[in-house]
């Protein structure tokens, strides 16, 4: 029990500076690493998944002129049967549009943004 306290600690302190940046990404990847933790190792589990899940989503969240400039932009939506989550790869039928001096790319599904990665990945849904 007490090493799993220190462990807690020592991810606590590790991802501080990073949650001080975090953004959408983190929300997301905080609530996934935390209901995973508890899964596999009930309350400790779930403090640590969730510092964990916390750090891989803000490693993973597209920058904000990325989101703003998705916004901005306007291409046509996109009829297609299949939901759409985050996390998702979308297949190749679906056409993804470059956001300049980015990785970034994103389509208009269904009239929902989505930001893609550049494996076609989903990483974020833009409202």
């Amino acid at each position: 029990m007490r090493s799993s306290a220190i462990a807690l600690a020592f991810a606590l302190a590790a991802a501080a500076p990073i949650a001080a940046v975090a953004q959408e990404g983190t929300v997301t990847g905080a609530a996934g690493g935390a209901v995973t933790g508890a899964v596999v190792g009930g309350p400790i589990g779930a403090a640590v998944g969730g510092v964990a899940g916390a750090v891989i989503g803000t490693a993973v969240a597209p920058p904000k002129e990325v989101r703003e400039y998705v916004v901005r932009e306007r291409q046509p939506s996109i009829r297609y049967e299949r939901e759409i989550e985050v996390g998702s790869t979308l297949p190749e039928d679906v056409t993804v549009y470059r956001v300049p001096d980015s990785d970034y790319s994103y389509t208009v599904v269904n009239d929902k943004r989505y930001i893609v990665s550049p494996k076609r990945k989903v990483v974020e849904v833009v409202d």
